[in-house]
């Protein structure tokens, strides 16, 4: 596949990039993909960006089908979660084939594998759910029984818990799939990610979007990350990138050509979420949401635990520095774990040690 030509004109908001044009690289980079619609619009933006930045830089996709994209049928609750949509791409990257990745951030779980890292994230696109009705029938005046498709215990869990006379009914696909299954299944609803309905410019079919007092949105929906090899772990994979800065290297490492994408406050409120989903130890089994901000240096974290029936559902907020969005997530956690989350894992997963 040849390299993408795409956003040469545009500029970086994350960063600024060294001024001088690379040399022409007649080994491009290598940038691991899913093969959705909305995967590769993700891609192909990263790889622009980049190539705007570094001009000369060459970026290549490698499309690679994820477990999570083979299995259609199959609620990911059951399947083994979020990591299904990454793994495959990760592997790639550990053995070579490929010099980064492009992940929705959601989809990641909180703990990678040894020799890898999210090196950047760009600037967050719209966190927020959205609602597509059938009729334009917003959500407070869908009928009594209204059947509402959606893919996520998260959303299910508060959908119910304001509308417990909803029928959820299970939705998996790429967003084109999702679309058509609100006319082919006959629901009255779906409820989806206003960042993909927005980058695949089909948000004139959005009827409502949801606030988070609705629906608190998922870790880290909205932002793209890129993941890469580990400094050490890069050396010697691809000519030319060890060394940079003590004169042993000629262009930049890796490392530097993505950091340049890194947007600090998107960066630091997706950190404080997943902190708080890695202490509760979190998978798709259990509906957990959370949703941070920052504002001149100061972060507002919100954060959910629920049963997926909706019947139960605990609440809570930090705020402090953002530096320390990673403390702030973790205190989160431990708040709502006293305030009864712990019990709503014990019901969930016997046996959990939260």
């Amino acid at each position: 596949m040849s390299a993408v030509p795409l956003g040469r004109g545009a500029t970086s908001r994350e960063g600024s990039a060294d001024p001088r044009p690379l040399t022409p690289d007649p080994h491009p980079l290598v940038l691991g993909t899913r093969g959705s619609p909305l995967a590769l619009w993700q891609a192909r933006h990263v790889a622009g960006r980049l190539e705007a930045a570094w001009p000369g830089l060459g970026v290549r996709l490698e499309v690679i089908r994820t477990t999570g994209d083979k299995i259609q049928d199959v609620p990911l609750a059951k399947l083994g979660g979020k990591a299904l949509f990454v793994k495959e791409i990760e592997e790639a990257l550990l053995d070579g084939r490929v010099d980064l990745a492009v992940h929705s951030m959601k989809d990641v779980p909180t703990d990678l594998p040894a020799g890898l890292h999210i090196l950047a994230i760009g600037e967050r696109e719209d966190p927020r759910d959205v609602l597509i009705s059938r009729t334009g029938t917003r959500f407070g005046d869908l009928p009594r029984g209204a059947r509402v498709g959606t893919s996520s215990l998260r959303r299910q869990a508060q959908l119910l818990h304001h509308r417990p006379d909803l029928e959820i009914v299970g939705l998996r696909g790429n967003l084109d799939t999702r679309l058509r299954k609100l006319h082919s299944e006959g629901l009255d609803a779906i409820v989806l990610a206003a960042a993909g309905v927005r980058r695949l410019g089909l948000f004139d079919r959005v009827t409502e979007v949801l606030p988070p007092e609705l629906s608190l949105p998922a870790i880290g929906q909205g932002a793209l990350g890129i993941e890469v090899r580990e400094p050490s772990a890069d050396c010697g994979m691809r000519n030319a990138e060890c060394g940079m800065g003590s004169g042993g290297s000629r262009e930049p490492s890796v490392e530097r050509l993505v950091g340049v994408l890194d947007h600090p406050d998107t960066h630091a409120a997706v950190e404080a979420e997943r902190a708080f989903l890695r202490r509760l130890e979190g998978g798709c089994q259990v509906p957990f949401a959370a949703h941070a901000e920052v504002e001149r240096g100061r972060i507002r974290l919100r954060g959910l635990v629920a049963m997926p029936d909706g019947t139960r559902l605990v609440r809570g907020e930090r705020q402090g520095e953002a530096r320390d969005g990673h403390a702030i997530g973790t205190a989160l956690a431990e708040e709502l774990l006293g305030r009864g989350a712990r019990e709503i894992l014990q019901r969930i997963l016997p046996g959990t040690q939260s």
